[in-house]
């Protein structure tokens, strides 16, 4: 597993500034390129990502400290995305001190582009670093032709019940990411909180006004995503004490299911003007942003057990084989719900051009309140629906307690048999 570490930390760095650059292309020579650019980033990137992730089972055969080797690991993942949001948000005060002649999109371009720069500076560092302090302990013999009559992949995959509940609660759960990846979006087209734009405000006022409500909205739904996911996997150690991963699992998305309703009145409430404080929704927000942090940690020590009972059931490990389920099960989550989003567009009729026009640039409240209130859907409700339904597997999902630990020691002997050395 680590030799990819090194192979593939320079060309995440390298296509992850190309991502954000502009090359100043036509716009169809732009959407070759942007592509290009990230279909290169996403093969580079899942070939470092199912290794690494792949580790921890390569680094102990203990469950109890596979799962702490996980949740510890996921805990700083989730610090370093929260990092790069909080960078954002300093560099959004900042470059306007420096680059005060730009438009707003130019300098939301300046803005993506440094931080793509630094990211991909600290990133490759610390990615890198890891593998000078990393071990592989379990040595698993490795088999250069199947047997006869042996299963292929994806056959022990379509066979690991376990693996396939996990894999399915993955799909269904693709909605927890719409909190994030639709928030700029509703800031923009469902809320608005600032001054009344008056009728004969110059376009640079009004374009001022406009962006810094957007800015605000924005950074009250990722700053309550970031709590409710880091603050649950920070608390996820303490959990697993008394708890396992298919109780933690049913109660928060059941929990934050509760809170998408809780969330959508709040928002319907201020969008039809019943009211007027959207701040009301933080709290809910928060808890339904608890799953995001919890799936993060659990998925990976529950496919981490799913391998266990392949092993267990077949005599077979592949120890990356969960990782690549996870990897495919993630980026499919983030592009159906970045397909919601492009398919709500198209359903309410939203043009983004109509609203950042050389001659007007539109307020949020501006646009009718039926796709106001769609566009708002896309961080309350549609998480909500997807959290209620991931749950349903897990109801399946069986490798918990007393037979998780009749697995782990039965495995003990197998591979004291085997000859498969722990170093």
């Amino acid at each position: 597993m680590k030799p990819y570490i090194i192979f593939t930390a320079v060309p995440i760095a390298i296509l992850t500034f190309l991502m954000f650059f502009d090359p100043g292309l036509s716009a169809s020579s732009l959407m070759v390129y942007a592509a290009f650019v990230y279909v290169m980033w996403g093969m580079i990137y899942t070939a470092s990502d199912v290794p690494f992730w792949s580790l921890p089972n390569v680094m102990t055969p203990n469950p109890d400290e596979r799962q702490k080797t996980i949740s510890f690991g996921r805990t700083l993942n989730g610090i370093g995305t929260g990092a790069t949001i909080g960078l954002f948000l300093a560099l959004g005060l900042i470059v306007p001190r420096v680059f005060d002649d730009l438009s707003a999109i130019e300098m939301n371009k300046r803005k993506y582009m440094l931080l793509a720069v630094i990211v991909s500076v600290i990133g490759m560092a610390l990615f890198v670093n890891s593998y000078f302090h990393i071990k592989e302990r379990v040595l698993i013999p490795r088999k250069t032709k199947r047997d006869a009559g042996e299963r292929s992949t994806l056959s022990r995959i379509l066979h690991c019940k376990p693996l396939m509940l996990v894999t399915l609660m993955g799909v269904l759960s693709c909605g927890r990411y719409m909190i994030q990846a639709a928030a700029i979006h509703v800031a923009r087209y469902a809320l608005y909180i600032g001054p009344e734009i008056k009728d004969g405000i110059s376009l640079a006022e009004r374009t001022a006004y406009v962006e810094k409500s957007i800015g605000a909205v924005n950074t009250i739904f990722m700053a309550c995503a970031a709590v409710g996911m880091f603050g649950a996997m920070l608390f996820m150690p303490l959990l697993y004490k008394k708890f396992n991963n298919k109780q933690i699992v049913i109660f928060t998305c059941v929990a934050g299911f509760a809170a998408s309703l809780l969330t959508t009145l709040v928002g319907v409430g201020n969008i039809l003007g019943w009211f007027n404080n959207i701040y009301a929704c933080i709290p809910f927000l928060i808890i339904s942003s608890i799953p995001m942090g919890v799936l993060n940690i659990a998925a990976y020590a529950m496919i981490g057990d799913s391998l266990d009972y392949m092993e267990w059931k077949t005599g077979y490990r592949d120890t990356a084989l969960g990782s690549a389920c996870q990897s495919f099960v993630n980026k499919l989550g983030n592009a159906l719900a970045t397909t919601v989003i492009v398919l709500m567009y198209i359903i309410i009729s939203l043009e983004p051009s109509d609203m950042l026009s050389s001659e007007v640039v539109k307020a949020a409240y501006e646009l009718a309140t039926t796709q106001r209130l769609a566009m708002f859907s896309l961080i309350s409700i549609v998480p909500g629906i997807s959290l209620l339904l991931c749950a349903i597997p897990i109801f399946f999902y069986d490798i918990v307690g007393a037979k998780k630990d009749k697995i782990t020691a039965e495995l003990a002997e197998q591979r004291k048999a085997k000859g498969i050395v722990i170093e």
